[in-house]
């Protein structure tokens, strides 16, 4: 069995941190998002996997041969065409056997043994309340009855979560061909719920699975939702030289901090350093500077520099953000 992975998004709602990264490296509690993924793929022994890239694509390259042992293949999506379309570009990636489908821009934890060994088709779902946002599933019990994507109406709060272990894989190639040949779009692009529903028309069997550990990345408010959901998970340094640590909390090894409050909720990445600061609810990136500051509930990329006083943040990587004002007290220097 395979492992299909599309990482091929822009990201726009990430905007800024994605222009410069793609969404799925984006660090969250310690890692990148597609790093959480993977992970969870080692642990149920998937040995190969189809990455679907696109922008930014060779740094996701680069970061799975140099963090995993996978059989790798990767297959680049050149337009922006929908997720069914960047699915159906794996046809020659993926032969007639089981396939999962994990899509690259959220976390999950869940329990994956029984699904892989059912045999059977089986889609990832959980009850969210903004239901227009994704596809979502009507059903009776666990049998699917329909696919709806981003329905305008309430039609079923059932969000298919981005888990999709598809028992038939030649059957969902036929149903991408037919949406393409066709030319049968939902808002504009080829989608893999109109690709499900098409084999559910045709007969396939398709049930559906609760995941509870279900953790969105696409914005900046559920990216900090999701930090703090896996920092709870994973032990927090018990202390730090010189700082006052309040738990959940990540710090990578190399980081350096001095002289702060850190914590609850917050993930400091390598390379990091962060002086004479208060952090609460954020994420600071590889390499970046916080110094003289107050944050809470901000996102800080990687080679970001930011200091001065207390703000929400939304600064993408290699950023400056300066908040001194008028002229500099005499042999003060500027961040660097």
């Amino acid at each position: 069995m395979k492992a299909i992975i599309p990482v091929a998004g822009e990201g726009t709602r990430l905007r800024p941190h994605t222009y410069s990264v793609p969404k799925c490296l984006i660090g969250v509690a310690g890692k990148p998002i597609i790093g959480h993924i993977l992970d969870q793929l080692v642990h149920y022994h998937i040995h190969e996997v189809v990455l679907v890239v696109g922008h930014l694509g060779e740094q996701v390259v680069r970061y799975v041969e140099d963090h995993y042992d996978f059989a790798l293949q990767f297959v680049e999506q050149k337009e922006a065409k929908g997720l069914g379309h960047a699915i159906r570009l794996t046809r020659n990636c993926v032969d007639d056997s089981p396939s999962l489908i994990v899509y690259g821009d959220t976390v999950f934890e869940a329990d994956l043994a029984p699904i892989l060994s059912a045999g059977r088709t089986a889609i990832g779902v959980k009850q969210v309340e903004d239901w227009r946002r994704f596809g979502v599933v009507r059903h009776e019990g666990d049998r699917i009855t329909q696919f709806v994507e981003k329905p305008s109406e309430l039609v079923s709060d059932l969000a298919i979560v981005g888990i999709n272990y598809i028992a038939n894989t030649p059957s969902l190639f036929h149903a991408l061909d037919r949406l393409v040949e066709e030319e049968r779009k939902t808002k504009g692009e080829y989608q893999l719920t109109d690709a499900f529903q098409i084999m559910l028309d045709g007969g396939e069997e398709m049930r559906l699975f609760q995941v509870d550990g279900w953790y969105d990345c696409g914005k900046p408010e559920t990216l900090l939702d999701t930090n703090r959901a896996l920092l709870r998970n994973r032990p927090s340094p018990k202390n730090r030289k010189g700082c006052v640590v309040i738990p959940p909390i990540y710090i990578a090894d190399n980081a350096t901090t001095e002289n702060c409050i850190l914590g609850p909720n917050v993930s400091i990445d390598e390379g990091a350093v962060v002086e004479n600061a208060i952090l609460s609810d954020s994420i600071v990136g590889q390499e970046a500077e916080v110094r003289d500051i107050v944050l809470e509930g901000s996102l800080i990329g990687p080679h970001a520099i930011v200091g001065g006083q207390r703000f929400q943040l939304n600064v993408g990587d290699s950023s400056v953000i300066d908040f001194h004002h008028g002229e500099r007290p005499k042999g003060e220097k500027p961040l660097s």
